[in-house]
């Protein structure tokens, strides 16, 4: 699993195909908190398990799943705080 020390404030997060999802703002606990002023957030406040991350490498977070699976999982949901990975904050 992925510490949370390893994530830092403004790192790219992509799907496992390299597609963006998004940029980190903070860890909270056991979750990334993205930034909503990215484009990819439309203005939503979005978090992603950390045990969905498979690295971090240099200023980049890779997930486990396609972006588009990831953002899939945003929009099922559409509640603002919805985690990729199933749960709500």
């Amino acid at each position: 699993m992925i510490k949370p020390s390893e994530i830092r404030e403004r790192m790219k997060v992509v799907g496992s195909d390299g597609q963006p999802i998004g940029t980190v703002e903070k860890v909270e606990g056991n979750r990334v908190k993205l930034t909503n002023d990215d484009p990819s957030a439309k203005g939503q406040q979005r978090y992603i398990q950390l045990d969905s991350v498979a690295s971090v490498q240099q200023n980049e977070i890779r997930m486990r799943q396609s972006a588009q699976d990831v953002k899939r999982q945003w929009q099922g949901g559409g509640a603002t705080g919805k985690t990729a990975g199933g749960g709500t904050r």
